[in-house]
Formats: structure tokens, sequence, C-alpha cells
């Protein structure tokens, strides 16, 4: 659990601070659910698990994704 704090803003390759928290409150969920067995496989290969499970994102997922151009 305690790696999607550190993997989920890298993931979303977020410029400020703020919007590092946001993405990381808004995917850590959908990061533990669809992405737990590819949290040690590096940041691209979580982002490309978020993008796989697209369709089943929160919103709030969804939207970071989205806003950060992916």
């Amino acid at each position: 659990m305690a790696r999607i704090f550190f993997v989920v803003p890298f993931v979303l390759l977020a410029s400020a601070a703020s919007a590092q928290q946001q993405g990381h409150d808004a995917c850590a969920r959908d990061v533990s659910r669809f992405c737990r067995a590819h949290m040690s496989e590096g940041d691209q290969v979580v982002l490309a698990c978020l993008k796989e499970h697209r369709a089943r994102l929160s919103k709030a997922c969804e939207k970071v994704l989205t806003e950060h151009g992916q």
C-alpha cells in the first residue's frame, strides 16, 4: 500500500506538488484495485494499466489523467 503513495504522483507526471497530491488522492484506490500486480514494475507500466482499465476508473482519476494529457 505504501508504494501507491510513491508511485501514483510520478505516474501522473504532474509538475506541481498540489497537482501531484490531487493525482494521488484521485487514483490511489484505482491503482490498488486494478493495477496492484504492476506496482513494482515502474511508473509507465502502472500508467499503461490505468489506461487499460480506463472505462472502469473513478471519475476523479479519469479527470486527472485527462488533465495530464493521458
